[in-house]
């Protein structure tokens, strides 16, 4: 088994002699057995941090280099006028704390989820369009983990919150 142990961040994919496919789920792990895309057995022994992202590198004990792929799954992408429609749909949908991708493409910008029946409804309540499809879901990782700020509760039982979650209107409070 190969032995992954030091993570390297975003690196080129000549850099890589393999890679490692997995959904959002096992990427958020520290701990993993899984098979590799060229299908050696791999072990991931890493230090609980960020989620692994899709084209990031890991060094095994041996040297060698395997990149992480995103691999597409069931997804949600909702999309709608760019503006304050967005950040609307993308504060709304942030306001439930769930993981979402924010992204643009071609078609302009959106916002992708899990599917869910409640945040899919709220979205369309919200005037956005709805594709159910797979794809790669790779959210957001959070202000607090893109910058390595440590100023918060690290207990993920641990819920301060203040305000409630139930209404669904756009004027201030």
């Amino acid at each position: 088994m190969l032995k992954l142990t030091e993570r390297l961040g975003p690196i080129a994919a000549g850099q890589a002699t393999d890679t490692l496919t997995l959904p959002f789920e096992p990427r958020t792990k520290g701990r993993l057995k899984a098979m590799s895309d060229a299908g050696r057995e791999l072990g991931l022994f890493l230090d609980r941090g960020p989620v692994l992202r899709d084209g990031e590198g890991l060094r095994a004990e041996s040297g060698e280099i395997v990149r992480i792929r995103a691999a597409a799954e069931p997804v949600v992408t909702a999309r709608i006028a760019a503006g304050l429609p967005l950040a609307r749909l993308a504060y709304h949908l942030g306001n439930r704390h769930v993981q979402l991708a924010l992204g643009e493409d071609e078609q302009g910008g959106y916002v992708r989820f899990p599917p869910d029946h409640v945040l899919e409804e709220l979205a369309e309540l919200l005037g956005a369009t709805l594709e159910r499809h797979q794809a790669p879901f790779d959210p957001e990782p959070g202000a607090y983990q893109q910058t390595g700020g440590h100023g918060h509760n690290h207990d993920p039982h641990h819920h301060d919150h203040t305000h409630s979650h139930e209404h669904i209107d756009s004027h201030a409070h």
